[in-house]
């Protein structure tokens, strides 16, 4: 099969739906490919990128006559009528907001998988374009504010004086949220962040952020996204919002709502008690925006001298980054698609990935897609405690309580009847075990593997003690300690074999 590369004809558009090195991989898997001439030049990609790579070079007509059209945005009524009958389209649809579109692809007979509707689940996040974008879009939008803001991020002590870290507050903290805290951090700038779903807290501290709390129970997400939040919700949050906005140089608001219009989280009160100087980038500014006063596209500065950027191309301004990304997102669908490597795209209808973006097929309508139970779904709340359970924990008191009782009386009977110096290495044995339980029961599991693999060097103290042991006459005691001093040295290698794995993942590579 043929595979078409269009140039894109959307106005202003800079992003290529492949490279030189995704045609590439396309062409590993069986496919032929075609790129309209000049359609990589504003991402970077010029022809000879493509020729290199073994790929044909050719006319408009040649690439809409493919049996594969890939493109990055949804395609115009022209583009839709040089489709074949029979041909499958790859771009972003935006499905949900566009019914004419999906129509219009119905009415021309072809298969259109949209890339913006990949399911939200561990096995589509390499064909997931959306987070690719947000990566780059939050990235950017913290050097598009650095650039207005006109003063540096980091905090300095100079002999001119003390320049004060510029502060920086990010509303959501999904994948763009979360690029922008990773780019500010590494700026210099203090970070907070809040998210309406508390489980992302974690996420944002390890990325040197601080997460703002809001009193109030969120309600969880079942499709990966935020959901919109109630009135009550809202009114938690909003004097939160407006106390960060004042107290921050730069806000990043990055909260959508698939197929609503942005919440509206930055009042025109608030925008007007924010500091002369301050920038606002709202990522959110296509659907709304969530701060007032944003314009989609455009620059505005208010009267108090507060910027709003609400750009929708921050992903396009680094475009030969993100068409090689979006590229790897079409490679690895295209993979799915190609289970033979044979070149032959095959579509799998029991497949929820490949259902999930399929919106037409041979002019049959495939959207919306039957719902998708992924990973961010809440858990089924627990049951209620059968009456069972308070006899068991007490149950399992006593058993503590037996085995304790059980061993102060070996140790006594040790104590009375041994000959020493039995009791004083049985009373060494006894400390050790309890210390041990006590030292390695309270750690975390997380810890665990750390822990052991230094404490297990602790093994080499019973090899010192075995090796003394070794010049002793007796035949029993010799056997015992070659076996102690082969169990205790795997402890030891491998123990620290373990610690040198561990260190090599926090080792860059030269």
């Amino acid at each position: 099969m043929l595979i078409g590369i269009p140039r894109e004809s959307k106005v202003g558009e800079t992003l290529v739906a492949a490279t030189g090195k995704t045609v590439g991989q396309l062409q590993s898997l069986g496919y032929d490919v075609i790129v309209e001439a000049g359609a990589g030049e504003r991402a970077e990609q010029p022809d000879a990128a493509f020729t290199d790579a073994g790929t044909r070079i050719g006319s408009s007509e040649q690439v809409w006559g493919a049996d594969v059209v890939v493109k990055v945005n949804a395609p115009s009524d022209e583009e839709i009528a040089r489709l074949r009958r029979g041909a499958v389209l790859i771009s972003m649809m935006a499905p949900g907001r566009n019914p004419e579109l999906l129509e219009k692809l119905q009415n021309a007979g072809v298969t259109a998988l949209a890339m913006d509707a990949v399911p939200r689940i561990s096995r589509a996040q390499s064909m997931d374009v959306l987070s690719s974008m947000a990566n780059v879009a939050g990235y950017r939008a913290v050097v598009e504010a650095a650039h207005e803001f006109g003063r540096m991020f980091t905090g300095q002590v100079t002999a001119a004086g003390k320049i004060p870290p510029a502060r920086v507050f990010v509303v959501g903290a999904g994948v763009a949220g979360l690029a922008a805290i990773g780019a500010a951090s590494a700026m210099g700038a203090v970070v907070r962040a809040f998210d309406v779903r508390p489980e992302v807290a974690e996420q944002v501290q390890s990325m040197g952020a601080e997460f703002v709390q809001v009193d109030f129970e969120a309600e969880k997400s079942e499709d990966g996204y935020a959901k919109e939040m109630t009135a009550e919700q809202e009114a938690a949050t909003a004097s939160m919002y407006d106390e960060e906005a004042r107290g921050a140089d730069i806000v990043i608001t990055t909260a959508q709502i698939p197929g609503r219009p942005a919440p509206r989280l930055l009042t025109a009160e608030t925008v007007a008690a924010m500091k002369h100087g301050s920038v606002i980038v709202d990522m959110a500014a296509s659907s709304g925006g969530n701060a007032a006063g944003a314009v989609a596209d455009e620059k505005v500065v208010t009267d108090n001298g507060v910027t709003i950027l609400g750009y929708t191309d921050l992903a396009g301004r680094l475009a030969a980054q993100t068409s090689q990304l979006y590229g790897t997102n079409i490679v690895n669908l295209v993979k799915l698609l190609t289970p033979e490597k044979n070149g032959e795209l095959t579509l799998d209808m029991d497949d929820i990935v490949q259902r999930g973006i399929t919106v037409t097929r041979d002019g049959e309508g495939m959207w919306p897609p039957p719902p998708v139970q992924v990973s961010a779904a809440p858990k089924a709340a627990a049951a209620e405690p059968a009456p069972v359970a308070e006899p068991k924990v007490a149950m399992s008191a006593a058993k503590k309580v037996a085995f304790a009782l059980a061993g102060i009386i070996i140790f006594g009977v040790v104590v009375a009847f041994a000959p020493p110096p039995l009791p004083q290495h049985f009373m060494v044995l006894m400390l050790a075990i309890v210390i041990g339980y006590y030292v390695i029961g309270n750690v975390a599991h997380a810890l665990h593997t750390p822990l052991m693999s230094v404490t297990n060097a602790i093994s080499g103290v019973v090899i010192v003690g075995a090796l003394l042991q070794l010049a002793t006459d007796n035949v029993t005691i010799q056997v015992l300690a070659t076996l102690a001093i082969l169990v205790a040295s795997i402890n030891v290698f491998g123990g620290f074999a373990v610690t040198r794995r561990m260190l090599a993942m926090f080792s860059k590579g030269a």
